[in-house]
């Protein structure tokens, strides 16, 4: 056999001897070959294709922002529920709006004065005896305020033993407020002495002026007038260091300083007259040598009847006899307030009558209870 026909034997793996391709036995050393079936060709599955997807960079890297975005929420809203994450706060995103720049202007603060708040009413209840007037004078309010608070007739009307009344107390006057340095015109102005005039029927602003020996421009400018027009019963304020200087005589004397109040006697603060006292003597004590141009001027006013009676009366004595005219013509008692406050003649009137200034300063009042024609004796709280 030719070394070139046997390319295709094969080798015993014993004993190296050449066997044909198909021998299954060795016929040197007798070893048995399998021979292999012939095996199946295997038949190659087809898979379906996918299409073929192709992105451009920018898309990609959009499409790996979103995903880790939508992870990172899914992963927050986990946390958040297990309490691990407190949920943030909401805060508003403005567009910067332009600022201006202001200049700072000086704000003028003033103190402001003190005040009180009013007091409450006292409730009372009516005793055996007890009147208006009597409760009125007592707690030194008027006898309307108590009329309008209880809602009752102006004179209160009839009272009953164990009603109950509410009764206004007087509201505290607020203190005047610290003084400060004042300038020197100020100053000035705070030591030139000043007295009050009150205008009687036929005064006119030149005759005061002439009276008190002042211009009748410094009359206007202290009081603000524009005119030369006054009326009765206005007080007009004259300043005694703007006095003119005279050549000659002076006209009238020289002014003493102004007289202190006078201190009020008899009767007492709130007593209570039945309605047999024909008359009532008020008393007061004196200021000192009065003038012989000078008198007490004597105020008297029914509270209870209103502005409608009023009694102003002039003496040279520190008693005076309240005419029985003025006594109430009512059987309810009345409250009657008065005051005395010492006066200077100042001229005379065309009729002859004469004109008064004040010449001192006017004392506290008091008030009493009045009762009309037999009423009987009431005594007060």
């Amino acid at each position: 056999m030719s070394p070139e026909n046997n390319t295709s034997a094969k080798i015993c793996p014993t004993c190296g001897t050449r066997l044909s391709e198909n021998a299954s036995r060795c016929l040197v050393c007798g070893r048995t070959f399998t021979v292999p079936s012939a095996t199946k060709k295997a038949r190659a599955v087809r898979s379906q294709r996918l299409p073929d997807i192709t992105l451009s960079l920018p898309l990609a890297l959009g499409l790996l922002f979103i995903v880790l975005a939508v992870g990172g929420g899914i992963i927050f809203l986990i946390l958040r529920g297990t309490g691990q994450v407190a949920p943030p706060e909401a805060t508003a995103t403005a567009s910067p709006s332009p600022t201006f720049e202001q200049s700072a202007t000086p704000t003028i603060t003033s103190t402001p004065e003190p005040t009180y708040t009013p007091l409450p009413p006292v409730e009372y209840q009516i005793r055996e005896n007890d009147t208006c007037g009597g409760i009125a004078v007592f707690y030194g309010v008027t006898v309307k305020s108590i009329a309008d608070l209880n809602d009752l007739p102006p004179d209160c009307g009839f009272l009953t033993v164990g009603q109950s009344i509410l009764v206004p107390q007087q509201t505290p006057t607020a203190s005047p407020m610290p003084t400060i340095t004042l300038s020197v015109g100020e100053a000035t102005e705070s030591a030139c002495q000043k007295i009050e005039y009150r205008v009687g029927e036929n005064d006119t602003l030149s005759g005061i002026a002439a009276n008190y020996a002042v211009s009748v421009e410094t009359l206007k400018t202290y009081n603000g007038l524009t005119s030369n027009s006054i009326f009765e019963g206005q007080i007009v304020i004259v300043p005694l260091c703007e006095r003119l200087p005279t050549s000659g005589p002076t006209p009238t004397p020289t002014l003493p300083p102004p007289y202190p109040p006078s201190n009020l006697l008899l009767p007492a603060d709130g007593s209570v007259f039945p309605g047999n006292n024909d008359s009532i003597t008020l008393q007061w004590a004196a200021i000192g040598g009065l003038l012989e141009n000078e008198l007490y001027a004597v105020t008297i006013e029914d509270l209870t009847e209103g502005q409608g009676k009023k009694l102003v009366d002039y003496t040279n004595d520190t008693k005076y006899n309240i005419p029985v005219s003025f006594r109430p013509a009512e059987n309810t008692p009345h409250v009657i307030r008065w005051w005395v406050q010492p006066v200077r003649q100042a001229g005379t009137t065309d009729d002859g009558d004469a004109i008064w200034v004040p010449a001192g300063a006017q004392s506290n009042p008091r008030v009493f209870s009045w009762a009309g024609i037999n009423v009987i004796a009431t005594t007060s709280p």
